[in-house]
């Protein structure tokens, strides 16, 4: 038996998924998510962390009912943590739970941690009696913002708005002395970070990483710069119905948050401690549109290079996928995109793959999104079940693939890929495959 393959002169190691958790808008537990999801309900509502009644829209997917004291014994240790560290506190023990391990089971040298993470929460209370009380004949006076800087601001909360805390957080609840990584490449942050962490256990430079990712952008700030930027749907009076992608009348993409957290281990390693496997990475590809920033290239070379780049990593074709997660924002220019670059790489072939966002239940978790949604795709593998795409009603002509319209659907998967692209020109896409020697 040989958990190794030949790709040009270099040797690859095989890497496997071990361990599972999540937090999410549908549920705080892989099997809730799951769940929800195949039973179709949506995690969309209006927004009641603050009043968002003077905003164009007033709804996104918001978590429920988490609680840091069920995840860590001194929950006071993370009281200026935003709420994307306790998502991902909270995600990172049930994912190292379920895979099993301890410092008996790991080198903790050989144990690292890689996110795609979003930044922390502004301290909004204080920015805004800041700007307050340095009103000045109805101009900021700068100075004067400066000096209630170090009256209203807090170093720790201050502390917890970089994007790599998360990551720091989780290295030091697991004793993960291992490489330490983030990146924060906008939708597509936690899929990239997922590749990367499998590029590092296949080049040996660790046997376990913890990978995934954890976001949160429910705030005035975050839902008025996607509102400027036209991107969200303004469809208040039925907010369960606003995220529909590939439907003819989206209007726009649904705000998200929580986190997705895998447990990626070599092979051997896996074995040789008796853990349970959901299935396997063969293929990871990542590339940049190069393009606008917030537009995607009107013929997908982004994304399709990236789709190519992970099916030739994984040395599987077309006729072997038989599922794809789409990236599936809901908005009119990504649905369109994401269709026609599945149908460059796909061919003919691209009709007889079923293709779902399971954006239309939970909403849009931004840097968080891939790892949730690779997630799904260990879960259709190993369930022989495809969640659906809720919400299509109208078929738009520029997208005329088989999304799984509103109803979960049986069928035997071996193969799953899932797409993740981003603001920026950010695109990144996955090739999970079931286990087997």
């Amino acid at each position: 038996m040989t958990t190794q393959y030949v790709v040009g002169y270099s040797m690859k190691r095989r890497v496997v998924v071990t361990g599972l958790g999540c937090i999410t808008p549908v549920g705080n537990t892989v099997n809730a998510m799951w769940n929800s999801l195949t039973e179709r309900n949506s995690g969309v509502g209006p927004i009641n962390y603050f009043d968002s009644s003077t905003l164009p829209t007033r709804f996104a997917a918001q978590v429920k009912n988490v609680q840091l004291s069920s995840y860590v014994p001194d929950p006071e240790r993370f009281q200026h943590s935003g709420r994307n560290i306790h998502f991902a506190i909270g995600a990172a023990v049930q994912a190292v739970k379920d895979a099993g391990l301890d410092e008996q089971n790991v080198d903790p040298t050989r144990f690292g941690v890689y996110l795609g993470s979003g930044e922390g929460q502004l301290d909004f209370p204080a920015f805004m009696q800041m700007i307050a009380g340095a009103q000045k004949d109805g101009e900021l006076d700068y100075s004067r913002f400066t000096e209630l800087g170090f009256v209203h601001l807090h170093p720790a909360r201050e502390l917890e708005q970089e994007p790599n805390m998360a990551a720091a957080h989780l290295a030091s609840l697991f004793n993960a002395q291992g490489p330490n990584l983030s990146c924060l490449t906008a939708c597509a942050a936690s899929s990239q970070a997922l590749g990367e962490a499998t590029e590092l256990i296949r080049r040996g430079d660790a046997e376990v990483m913890l990978s995934g990712g954890a976001h949160s952008m429910i705030h005035h700030f975050g839902i008025t710069g996607f509102s400027l930027l036209t991107a969200l749907s303004t469809r208040n009076d039925d907010p369960q119905a606003a995220s529909r992608p590939f439907d003819r009348d989206r209007d726009g993409f649904v705000l998200g948050e929580g986190s997705g957290m895998l447990v990626l281990e070599e092979l051997e390693h896996a074995q040789r401690r008796g853990a349970q496997i959901y299935g396997e990475i063969i293929g990871y590809g990542s590339s940049a549109d190069s393009y606008r920033i917030t537009d995607m290239h009107p013929e997908g070379r982004g994304a399709t290079a990236c789709i190519k780049m992970a099916l030739d990593d994984a040395r599987v074709n077309p006729e072997d996928v038989h599922y794809i997660n789409a990236h599936g924002t809901s908005t009119e220019v990504n649905d369109r995109t994401e269709t026609q670059a599945i149908k460059r790489v796909f061919g003919e072939r691209a009709y007889q793959t079923p293709v779902s966002s399971t954006k239309s239940m939970m909403g849009h978790l931004i840097a968080a999104a891939g790892a949730v949604e690779a997630m799904i795709c260990l879960m259709a593998i190993n369930e022989d079940v495809l969640p659906p795409t809720i919400n299509y009603e109208t078929p738009d002509p520029n997208c005329d693939l088989d999304y799984i319209p509103n109803e979960t659907r049986e069928r035997k998967v071996r193969v799953a890929m899932s797409n993740s692209f981003g603001f920026g020109g950010q695109n990144v896409t996955l090739v999970l495959k079931e286990f087997s020697i």
